[in-house]
């Protein structure tokens, strides 16, 4: 619990004092984000706010993680997992490719970055490579791999496996959908790192009961958890949430930062990889109902514009719909905020559930 306390404080830390550091080199730069000309016209004064603030979450999770594990040295057996460098691996791979989003952005002055094929090229690539890796690293004593080729709940369906190839297009589906999810919900200040904040704390959860309730304990519990590494996936989520709760500070409304792609495809990869390798793929369209609600609203309004030449929102996503509806952007946020938290609550409670139903605890 000291290692994963500690990277999130170290995460939180440098976060906060990093953050204001980085908005002023990057307004020195003219490193500004670009609006929208069709969105809702009080995000007209958001021009110019510098954006790639991803940045800074990148890096205080990285260190956040570096800092707990350089701290747990004198515990053997405790070092980096495989598990857990895929899951970093991934999260830096797409913050990659957000990056070269926003900067071609930033450069041409345009709200468009990467054209689509090239977006989807590097989520592809990224996702492959991940689904590819974590099916390797078998774990010398429980023979574990950090990903498993069954589908997943909460655990394992035995009987549900996917097959190498079938796993890799899922992984590929899961990662894809998911980063796009958070980076369509990254539309309003603080909406998106607010709520990647409450997921990413249910996924501290969620990790550390599986490290608590492992099947390689000397008498598993009923209902114990067959996952390679969940201490160090804790560790993981917790620096994440760290890096992501001082961001908000800066993030919040009005914005002095905003994480764009660079944030946003990262941090949704970063989900991705811990549901995979947490088992809890399905589980996870509960956790983040939020983004899948966001998501949601673009297919229907593409889907029935393009049958009907009518729009159901008046714009999406869905958070500006309820903007142009009147609502006010801090109304706007806190209220998906609530609904996230519902979700999150409803998730874990779903989580426990299933863990109660194997069998009495202990």
């Amino acid at each position: 619990m000291i290692s994963v306390l500690t990277a999130a404080i170290t995460a939180l830390v440098l976060s906060l004092i990093g953050t204001p550091a980085v908005v002023r080199f990057f307004r020195r730069q003219g490193y500004g984000q670009e609006i929208r000309e069709d969105g809702p016209a009080s995000h007209a004064m958001k021009r110019g706010t510098p954006t790639m603030g991803g940045t800074v979450i990148l890096v205080a999770t990285f260190a956040g993680y570096v800092v707990a594990h350089l701290i747990a040295l004198r515990n053997p057996g405790r070092g980096p997992t495989a598990s857990g460098l895929l899951v970093l691996g991934l999260m830096g791979s797409l913050g990659l490719v957000g990056f070269l989003d926003d900067f071609i952005k930033i450069r041409k002055q345009r709200s468009l970055g990467l054209t689509a094929l090239a977006k989807f090229g590097g989520q592809f690539v990224t996702g492959v490579g991940f689904a590819l890796l974590a099916m390797q690293f078998k774990n010398h004593t429980t023979k574990l791999t950090p990903a498993s080729t069954h589908l997943s709940f909460v655990r394992d369906y035995k009987g549900w496996t996917l097959g190498a190839l079938g796993f890799v297009v899922f992984a590929y589906l899961v990662i894809t959908a998911t980063s796009n999810a958070v980076n369509l919900t990254d539309g309003l200040d603080g909406l998106a790192s607010g709520s990647m904040v409450m997921v990413l704390a249910s996924y501290v959860i969620i990790a550390f009961w599986q490290f608590g309730n492992a099947c390689t304990a000397k008498v598993p519990a009923a209902g114990c958890y067959e996952v390679r590494d969940p201490l160090d996936l804790a560790l993981v989520a917790a620096s994440a949430m760290g890096a992501c709760f001082g961001f908000l500070w800066w993030n919040a409304s009005p914005a002095k930062i905003f994480m764009g792609d660079t944030g946003s495809l990262a941090l949704g990869g970063l989900l991705a990889g811990l549901a995979i390798t947490t088992r809890t793929e399905l589980l996870l369209v509960v956790l983040g109902g939020l983004f899948v609600i966001e998501t949601l609203s673009v297919v229907i309004q593409i889907g029935f514009f393009k049958v009907t030449r009518k729009r159901v929102f008046n714009m999406a996503p869905i958070h500006h719909h309820f903007e142009l509806a009147g609502w006010a952007e801090n109304t706007v946020i806190v209220r998906f905020w609530i609904i996230c938290g519902l979700a999150v609550a409803f998730a874990l409670g779903l989580f426990y559930a299933e863990f109660l139903s194997n069998g009495p605890l202990g």
